[in-house]
Order: C-alpha cells, then structure tokens, then sequence
C-alpha cells in the first residue's frame, strides 16, 4: 500500500434480515471505548425494522455519515472514494444486504481500505433453515467472518452441534457465540479433532476427508509442515513447471456445483515427466513451504513426493465436506 495512502479500517457486518446486526452496531456506537471522535461512515446496504437512534452516539462523538445503498451494483471503488473524500472520513462501518455476495464488496474496496473486523449475525431460531434452502448464500457470509453470532439463542431448542457443523464445514478459524435473552453469551467450545491421526508415520487422507483436510491444511499450516501424508489426487501439468514437478490436487465443492474448483499444490517428483494432466495418481509426501514462481515468489506449500503409482478415479472424483 503507498504509504502516502490514509488507512480506513473497515467493519463488515453480514447476515440476513433480522439477524440483529443494526441492534449491534447501535450498541457499538454507543460506546466510547469504539466511538470517541472518528469520522464514521456507515454503509447501509439493507433497510430492517430497526432504524438508528443517532442522538444517541452524536455530539462530541465524531461526526457520523449514513449513506444507504440501494443495489450492489452501486457500490464501485469510485463511489466509495468519493464518499471518502467529501465526508474526510476516518472509519467506516457496513451493515450488508445478506442477499449480496461478499466478494463483490472486497473487490470494490478503494486502496487504503482494509476489513479489520468481519462479524456474520444470524437468527439461532432460522439458521439451519436458512442454511437449507439458501447453502451458497449462507456458505459466502461464512467463508471469511471471524466470528458468527447467533442471536435470539434457547439452550433448550438450538441444535449446537448441527451449527457447528455447518460453520466448520466452511471455515475452521471462526468463533461462533450464542447470546441468549437477557444478554447472556456463551461461545462454542466443541472440539474438531481431525478425522486422521495427525501423529502418525503418514497420515492417511480418505477420499471423503480430502475437502476438510485441504481446509486445515490451509487454514493451519504450520501444523502440517515436515508431516507426510498420503493423498489420491489428480496431476495437473503446464509449460511453466519443471520436468521434476507437478501440480496435484482435487476439485472441491464447498456449497453448490457452480463453486467447484480445482485446489492444487506444487510437488516435487523424480518421476513427474510420466504423469499427464487429469490421470489420478496416489502419492505419499512429505510437506514443506518454500517459496516458488508459482506461488508469485510467495512462500507457497511444496509436497516432496516419496512414492507416487498411478490409479483410477474415486468415486466421487469432487471431493465435499458431506
């Protein structure tokens, strides 16, 4: 970032209608520990039942701007930098429309924008249908919040470990809290121990573990690195590698078929000339991170093969986390 660039932190609050998110930043705003003078502006991308009481954080609280958002097409890198630089705004909040997609936000975030803090809000009474019959959107307000609230909470009727399994599905590093009535809030506390041992010689990855390993292994790397692991994968091959690698990797679903993608990783093989594109292949290899023109001279994770044998497709050739 030019360091000539002023730095707005960003607060990204998701969720659907009535999942309590205007509650929340009021309570927010009211609280001088977070609001004692900045310039704030909020992006009101959805209108619910509950409007603002700005009397109630005005003042001698920083000057405070609601700009509403009507579509998601109106929000552009231009329009955002304009509002920054008419209100010389320090912060901004973003309360989002649950029907949107996340990334549309990210891509439009003018430089000097960073998401500091990412919170999805859900109604713990409808979560799980909502997860039913709306999976993607739910899955994209999952996929990059640090901490999913679950509002409106009875002990007696939420299904706590089917919500966990469906945030853990999607992510592994976000919180999840239940606040109950009268304010009362409790965090979940299950444990995810992995499906394979992590302590042996060679962890064994089955076919139908292969989506929740690849998010661990993603998500906590330095867990893994200088374990070796057996994986059934299938070789990917491009004029950029050298004849002793290969990309090998599976096609991951994580909600629905249009989020399919092929998720590869760099391996090093004495033997990767012998294998093409899209055969599939069972190797066992030992992790490492390196840095790699692939990975854009980033430090990337590189599997350095031991034993690799060709082998036929699974059965479910896109590997799911059900």
């Amino acid at each position: 970032m030019n360091s000539n660039v002023k730095e707005i932190p960003v607060y990204l609050f998701t969720g659907f209608l009535e999942a309590g998110k205007t509650k929340f930043i009021q309570e927010t705003l009211e609280d001088r520990r977070f609001n004692n003078g900045e310039n704030t502006l909020l992006l009101l991308c959805e209108e619910g039942i509950e409007e603002y009481d700005e009397s109630r954080f005005k003042g001698d609280m920083g000057k405070f701007i609601v700009q509403e958002v009507e579509s998601a097409e109106e929000l552009t890198t231009d329009f955002l930098s304009k509002l920054q630089n008419k209100y010389d705004i320090d912060r901004v909040l973003v309360e989002y429309n649950g029907m949107w997609m996340i990334d549309n936000f990210y891509r439009v975030l003018p430089e000097g924008w960073l998401v500091y803090q990412e919170i999805m809000f859900a109604d713990a009474s409808t979560f799980i249908n909502y997860n039913s019959n709306m999976r993607s959107l739910v899955v994209d307000k999952l996929k990059s919040c640090e901490l999913v609230v679950l509002n409106r909470a009875d002990k007696a009727n939420v299904d706590r470990m089917e919500v966990h399994k469906i945030v853990r599905a999607v992510s592994r590093r976000a919180n999840i809290a239940y606040e109950y009535a009268g304010g009362d809030v409790e965090y979940d506390e299950i444990e995810d121990p992995p499906p394979y041992d992590m302590n042996a010689p060679i962890i064994e990855i089955k076919d139908e573990d292969y989506a929740y390993w690849y998010s661990d292994f993603s998500e906590r790397p330095k867990e893994y690195e200088g374990k070796t692991v057996r994986l059934h994968v299938m070789v990917a091959k491009n004029s950029s590698l050298d004849k002793n690698e290969m990309v090998i990797g599976r096609q991951i679903m994580t909600c629905c078929v249009e989020d399919i993608q092929y998720k590869g990783i760099l391996s090093k093989c004495d033997s990767a000339s012998k294998y093409k594109s899209h055969e599939w292949v069972v190797v066992t290899a030992k992790i490492a991170f390196e840095k790699h023109r692939l990975y854009k001279n980033q430090t990337g994770p590189v599997l350095y093969v031991n034993t690799v044998r060709k082998a036929d497709a699974p059965e479910n050739e896109v590997a799911t986390f059900y």
